[in-house]
């Protein structure tokens, strides 16, 4: 199927609407899970365990769910959904906070969310195809970054003013509007075989390659070792930072997490653009180098200001790791896997191994603040991320081939990755 230009024009306003309203609809109350949980008396360890319970669950369905948003032709259904489990399964948080209905919303949350970020990389390749996707991309994250400071500041004034119960509420407002902008998309604008890293001339001779092709990929297998150490040190700074300050210097939870949110994605939806424009220049292999940096130097920050003053420069760090990354990751996987036809299987994969870490993380870092307290919690957090830049600089000879190609050569990249 070819798209027209009035096509993916009509389509790409819709979905820049759903990255914006996508990203409070995702998080729900999960920022404010942490400092929900503190105030109802639960222990930074079990804090950890319940977080680290739902990102299991989203690590093993993250692969198998890009691969069923390679192989479907009804990629919208993966948003909506996704979109209405994941608020239903929030809200059961505010019914009870017994151990184990809490683990088991943010293990339903995890599930349903895992196809969200895969299918929303999958809409976006098949309207704008693999010459349009970085730029697009970098566009999808400022509004999603801009939706998670909308999201996040309300969540804190409604918060502050009425409570949790208006955070839930406020997320299930955002999945609403999230699924009717996605129903905007026009289907036809959506060419099933580009989404999926498909998109030579002769149709009928696109196969997709095996999913072998993931594990034969070098540079796919050092992205992902690399992603694994940052998310083991980066997914537990902020909920833990924030129960640090909380129980320490007595503010308003609901209002200090919303501002560490704000500041975090402000500083994103600027870090994004810039990625955007340094990738469309000098490739993805820097931008990923500078967003594996950050993270040490938070680590430090972190331990060395537990206080209201240091959740500023502590949430800049975290907006430029993750703002550079957000756009750097889907690029280079597409990058990587173009001409397979397993680019959003990939992208899960990837995802997968990032949720290894990130579910890891909490636990890890609850533990340690429990015995050893919240200081050398950060430190030890941070220095997780020295293994990402050794292992970014380590193999940067194999690394900058792969993030410097051209995104308008379709299939190049693939057949000698997948040979190395």
């Amino acid at each position: 199927m070819t798209t027209t230009s009035s096509q993916q024009q009509r389509a790409l306003r819709p979905l820049l609407a759903l990255n914006f309203f996508m990203a409070d609809m995702q998080a729900g109350i999960g920022p404010f899970l942490g400092v929900f949980l503190l105030a109802h008396g639960w222990q930074s360890g079990w804090i950890g365990t319940v977080m680290t319970a739902g990102g299991v669950a989203g690590m093993l369905m993250t692969t198998p769910a890009g691969a069923l948003i390679d192989a479907t032709r009804s990629k919208k259904l993966f948003v909506i959904i996704p979109g209405i489990c994941t608020v239903l399964a929030s809200g059961l948080v505010l019914l009870s906070q017994e151990f184990w209905l809490v683990a088991t919303s943010q293990v339903a949350t995890a599930i349903a969310g895992a196809a969200i970020g895969p299918a929303v990389a999958g809409i976006t390749l098949g309207i704008v195809r693999q010459a349009g996707f970085n730029r697009q991309n970098g566009r999808n994250q400022a509004f999603n970054h801009a939706g998670n400071v909308a999201g996040a500041a309300l969540s804190g004034l409604l918060g502050w003013a009425y409570g949790f119960t208006a955070v839930f509420w406020l997320a299930a407002a955002f999945g609403v509007l999230s699924i009717c902008s996605v129903m905007m998309i026009p289907s036809e604008a959506i060419d099933d075989d580009a989404a999926r890293g498909l998109e030579h001339r002769n149709r009928g001779d696109d196969k997709a390659s095996g999913f072998r092709v993931l594990l034969e990929s070098k540079p796919l297998l050092i992205l992902a070792a690399a992603l694994l150490f940052f998310h083991l040190g980066n997914a537990a700074m902020l909920p833990l930072y924030g129960l640090a300050v909380v129980a320490d210097q007595k503010v308003d939870p609901a209002t200090f997490v919303a501002m560490t949110i704000v500041i975090a994605q402000g500083v994103m939806i600027v870090t994004s653009l810039v990625a955007m424009r340094m990738a469309e220049k000098e490739g993805y292999w820097l931008v990923l180098l500078i967003s594996f940096m950050a993270l040490p130097l938070r680590g430090v920050i972190a331990a060395w200001m537990l206080n209201k003053s240091g959740v500023y420069p502590v949430q800049i760090l975290d907006g430029i790791g993750a703002g550079l990354q957000s756009v750097a990751v889907p690029g280079l996987v597409a990058r990587i896997l173009n001409g397979t036809g397993r680019v959003n299987a990939g992208q899960g994969a990837v995802m997968t191994v990032q949720g290894i870490g990130a579910s890891l993380s909490p636990a890890i870092g609850g533990w340690i603040a429990q015995e050893l307290g919240y200081g050398p919690m950060f430190l030890i957090l941070g220095a997780f991320a020295v293994g990402s830049v050794m292992l970014w600089v380590g193999f940067a000879s194999l690394l900058r081939p792969a993030c410097a190609g051209t995104s308008d050569d379709v299939g190049s990249a693939a057949a000698p990755v997948g040979a190395a």
